[in-house]
């Protein structure tokens, strides 16, 4: 099981302060330090919501489901749970695991009933308690998969007590009690202000404590340098592509050092031939590439490097550097089938935003939800009716024909394919 480091953000009126015990603000803009930690390469966030009131509470909550999307780790939601419901918030969010605190006893009685609800891996339970472990050991083994140990001292303690693994708190510690905190076999990660203050280090921290014994999950390269086919200048070209949409965003060059520096900051590093210089991509505008993947070709002469892109990757401003058609050539046969669902999607959502007259879609959205509903409802079962029957195509029409209405709900309610997709890759 690799360890993890795992950044915490605590939400307070809308900002990141710095702890339970300290309102401190930290960042006024909570998703994207949730981004930054991700794109650091944290192995996951947790949020608490410190929130006092219902309307703040629910505030936290579109916050939450906005670093959800952001985020490129797994996310644990917790803070402000007092029944079910507040659980499947939380999960509905899209956080990987939703947390019971139990320095509450209500949550306690809870944990059974969400587990067989949504699933043992989907339970973490929070407790600075060592009694909490011992007394309530059945029911966090039975109904959990993780303890999130907030205790300030007594954290060994805890790794001796907890019946699974558990994410501590650890306190201001030095590297060498760190190693000797992951190296036991109940720890499944560390988390606090020490995790946090290092998020820009992680990619490196990361090998080192690899390097001392611990796994982790590492931008460890299986090819030394020596054994690329460089070209005459002793460079490797990089084709760099984005790793949610496989676009192509340059292309670039690598020297030894450029490769190591990329492993041990896990951002995106190049040898500039113009300026004859290391190059950082993102080190003067921002625009970081954060390494997802490196892939080299048959002849071992190329790199392919997918990132997560913090901005456009060309110098214009454009997303890509290919920009610039030479020619093409239409050919229906070889049509992205989620670009032809964002295509109509992007005109139902003009149509919503710029209604015109005599517009079907804009007619469904003038008569509203319930309109929409009942036309979903006469589809699917269109679709029941043309399956019956012998010829394949009838049922072809008709999935087109509840897809799009099935558009229209999506936009009436705000869900993007964005979303849809990132959720079914989830399961």
């Amino acid at each position: 099981m690799n360890k993890k480091l795992v950044a915490s953000i605590f939400l307070y009126e809308k900002e990141a302060v710095t702890n339970f015990d300290d309102l401190t603000v930290i960042s006024k803009d909570p998703v994207a330090l949730a981004k930054s930690y991700s794109e650091q390469h944290a192995d996951e966030l947790i949020i608490f919501d410190l929130s006092m009131g219902d309307k703040e509470h629910e505030e936290a909550l579109d916050i939450l489901k906005e670093i959800c999307e952001v985020a490129e780790v797994p996310v644990i939601g917790a803070g402000n749970v007092r029944r079910i419901e507040d659980i499947k918030k939380l999960l509905y969010a899209g956080c990987h695991k939703a947390v019971l605190n139990y320095s509450k006893e209500s949550n306690i009685a809870l944990t059974q009933e969400v587990s067989e609800r949504f699933g043992k891996e989907k339970i973490a339970v929070s407790t600075g308690e060592i009694s909490n472990l011992t007394d309530f050991a059945d029911i966090i083994e039975g109904y959990a998969s993780e303890v999130i140990y907030l205790g300030k001292s007594d954290f060994k303690e805890a790794f001796l007590a907890s019946p699974i693994p558990l994410i501590s708190w650890i306190p201001e510690i030095s590297l060498d009690k760190l190693i000797i905190t992951l190296q036991n076999e109940k720890v499944s990660g560390v988390m606090g202000t020490m995790v946090n203050e290092n998020a820009a280090q992680f990619a490196s921290l990361k090998m080192l404590l690899k390097d001392n014994g611990i796994p982790m999950a590492a931008l460890e390269a299986k090819l030394a340098w020596e054994e690329f086919k460089k070209n005459s200048d002793g460079m490797v070209p990089v084709i760099v592509q984005d790793y949610r949409t496989d676009a192509v965003l340059m292309l670039a060059y690598m020297n030894k050092q450029a490769y190591e520096r990329t492993l041990s900051s896990g951002k995106m590093t190049y040898w500039s031939r113009s300026r004859d210089e290391l190059w950082t991509k993102g080190e003067t505008s921002g625009n970081f590439q954060y390494v997802k993947s490196l892939t080299t070709d048959c002849d071992k002469d190329t790199i392919l490097a997918k990132v997560s892109a913090a901005g456009p990757a060309c110098h214009t401003g454009k997303t890509s550097c290919f920009f610039n058609t030479i020619m093409e050539k239409e050919d229906a046969n070889t049509l992205n089938p989620l670009k032809v669902f964002e295509d109509v999607f992007a005109v139902i959502l003009d149509r919503k935003e710029h209604p015109r007259e005599g517009s079907y879609t804009n007619y469904l959205f003038d008569k509203g939800i319930d309109k929409i509903l009942k036309k979903m409802g006469e589809e699917a079962t269109e679709i029941v009716i043309a399956a019956k029957n012998p010829n394949p195509n009838e049922i072809k029409y008709e999935i087109c024909d509840f897809l799009y209405h099935m558009m229209v709900l999506m936009a009436e309610k705000g869900v993007t394919w964005e979303e849809i997709t990132e959720e079914l890759s989830k399961r």
